[in-house]
C-alpha cells in the first residue's frame, strides 16, 4: 500500500456521492473530506494499476515486491536502471534458466557487461539410485568478475546461486585485470 501524499486530491471525493441533505452540511463535507485524503493514494493506485505492473513505470520502492511474484530478487545496491532491467527480462530468463547461455544472459543483464563464465559441463545418468560413480570433477560453474564491477559481486554470488542447479558448485572469482566487453 503507498503512503499518504500531500496534497494528492481524489478524483472521486466522498461527499459528492452522499445524499442532497448530507452535500449541503458543512460537517459532513469536512468529515468526507478528511476521509478523501487518508483513500486519495489507494485510488491512485487502483486507477493507474498497470503501471505498477510494468518494470519500466513502476515506482522504484514497488520493484522487490513485483521481482517476488516473478520469483527473482532485485538488490537494492544496484543501481535503478539494473534493478528494472532484472524485472523486465525475469521472465524471458526463465526460456533459457538452467542453461549456460540463461546464466550468461542474466548476468549481462545485471552487470551490463559480458563475463567470464567456465562450466564443467558434462552429464551422468543411472537406471538405480546412487548409481552413478563421479567419473571425474564435482560439476561447478566459475563466474570471473572483473574488479571493476566489485561492487555488484553480492548481486552476482545470489543469481549465480540461484540459476545453477543444486548438486552444481558455484563460485565468482575477481579477476586480476578488469577486461570488459
Amino acid at each position: 500500500m503507498r503512503g499518504t501524499v500531500t496534497g494528492l486530491i481524489t478524483p472521486y471525493p466522498i461527499g459528492s456521492y452522499l445524499p442532497a441533505v448530507y452535500q449541503e452540511d458543512p460537517f459532513a463535507q469536512r468529515f468526507t473530506a478528511g476521509l478523501d485524503d487518508v483513500l486519495a493514494p489507494a485510488v491512485a493506485v487502483l486507477d493507474s494499476l498497470e503501471a505498477y505492473a510494468d518494470p519500466d513505470t513502476a515506482p522504484v520502492d514497488f520493484l522487490p515486491w513485483l521481482a517476488g511474484w516473478l520469483g527473482v530478487t532485485v538488490e537494492e545496491t544496484l543501481p535503478e536502471t539494473a534493478r528494472r532491467a532484472r524485472v523486465k527480462h525475469a521472465a524471458e530468463s526463465f526460456v533459457s534458466r538452467g542453461t549456460l547461455g540463461g546464466l550468461r544472459r542474466s548476468l549481462h543483464t545485471l552487470t551490463g557487461a559480458v563475463l567470464e563464465v567456465h562450466d564443467s559441463g558434462g552429464v551422468r545418468t543411472s537406471d538405480r539410485a546412487g548409481g552413478c560413480d563421479p567419473a571425474g570433477a564435482e560439476p561447478a560453474v566459475v563466474v570471473r568478475l572483473p574488479r571493476a564491477l566489485v561492487a555488484h559481486r553480492e548481486a552476482v554470488e545470489t543469481l549465480v546461486a540461484g540459476a545453477v542447479p543444486a548438486h552444481v558448485h558455484s563460485a565468482v572469482e575477481l579477476m586480476d585485470h578488469d577486461h570488459l566487453s
